[in-house]
């Protein structure tokens, strides 16, 4: 106690004599530059900023000093860990409640497949699921596409999702050279990697968009990278969901279902896919409820309503004899119910695809 009173003691003398011996500083005609506050680190911040020794030190220092000691149990403890691991990995890690044998698989999308083609022998296929129906959808459709000279393709990937890169590999082929590499489920625990490479002559081989968005995962981006690197497909849309993994269901003691990624999907570039998942060359927003209920109105009403103007009418003889004019008249019309009628539902991810495919093909033919 002594020994630290004195060192104490010394500390404060040499601060004083430094002081002392320190000038006063000059005063300035040019007042100094005020001082950028720090900005306070957020509590996530500060968590990833500590060291192992430092958390070890905060669940010792919680434990003997919290006043609820019953709170800070191992239990608590180990519970509060996996809470943090599943916010902090999202699509990573998942809890699932036992599934009844027979059930559908979780998140499974059962969307069906969809195709027509626009104007100007351009193709549109929605794949839906990937899932050996869709497949066989597909393939039907592309074999239309042949017979009636499609030569541009816009391939949706909006609404398209699985845990089954097999399939998705088949998906993908219809696109792809044979002999490319697709892409490669990597296993870091087991070091070993699955590579899925296509076998067959593709079944489009003219020019080729594909769109993307938050709905579009697991297999379905590693179809998006293949057909980026292998088909020479652009991408446009929004960033897909990054969960393309291949999941190991590991039963837990109560019959609850810890979902964990055992392996990511790599494209053939190198790049992985998780988490950040496939990035557009062409960024276009849309939110997901108009595009849904795009989706679900089109299997009726086709999508080219959702895509392209309704044509207007024009000024004409008859209209001149009549003395009226029908372009006024709709300009008219919309200006009074502006604001009651709702705007007609637009795609506008589509209609980006459209527009490059007729621009690109413009340039081709100069």
């Amino acid at each position: 106690m002594c020994n630290w009173a004195a060192a104490t003691a010394i500390s404060v003398l040499i601060a004083l004599d430094a002081f002392a011996q320190t000038p006063a500083p000059l005063k300035s005609a040019v007042p100094s530059p005020a001082l950028t506050p720090t900005p306070t680190p957020r509590p996530q911040q500060l968590i990833d900023s500590l060291g192992q020794a430092d958390l070890q030190a905060a669940i010792g220092l919680l434990k003997s000093n919290f006043t609820k000691p019953e709170a800070i149990t191992d239990t608590e403890l180990n519970r509060a860990t996996l809470t943090g691991l599943l916010v902090r990995m999202p699509g990573a890690l998942v809890l699932l409640p036992l599934q009844p044998r027979g059930g559908p698989a979780p998140g499974e999308s059962a969307a069906p497949f969809y195709g027509e083609i626009f104007e100007n022998d351009i193709g549109y296929a929605r794949l839906g699921a990937l899932t050996g129906a869709n497949l066989k959808e597909l393939d039907k459709k592309l074999a239309e596409f042949s017979s009636q000279k499609v030569d541009a393709l816009i391939v949706d990937l909006r609404d398209s999702a699985t845990t089954d890169f097999a399939v998705a590999a088949d998906f993908a082929k219809r696109f792809c050279p044979k002999g490319k590499a697709l892409f490669t489920l990597r296993k870091p625990a087991a070091r070993q990697d699955r590579v899925f490479n296509s076998d067959r002559d593709p079944a489009f081989q003219g020019l080729t968009t594909a769109l993307i968005d938050g709905e579009t995962t697991g297999g379905a981006e590693a179809v998006a990278t293949a057909l980026r690197f292998c088909g020479k497909a652009l991408i446009i849309g929004q960033p897909s969901a990054g969960r393309a993994v291949e999941y190991s269901e590991l039963p837990l003691p109560s019959g609850t279902i810890l979902r964990v990624a055992s392996a990511e999907a790599v494209g053939p570039n190198g790049q992985s896919l998780f988490p950040g998942g496939v990035i557009p060359d062409l960024p276009v927003e849309m939110p997901v409820a108009e595009k849904r209920q795009i989706f679900r109105l089109s299997t009726e009403k086709g999508m080219a309503r959702f895509v392209y103007e309704t044509e207007r009418p024009h000024l004409n003889e008859a209209a001149l004899i009549a003395g009226t004019n029908p372009e006024l008249d709709v300009a008219e019309a919309q200006r009074r119910n502006r604001g009651r009628e709702q705007q007609p539902a637009r795609d506008p991810v589509v209609q980006r695809a459209l527009d490059l495919i007729t621009s690109l093909e413009i340039y081709q033919k100069r």
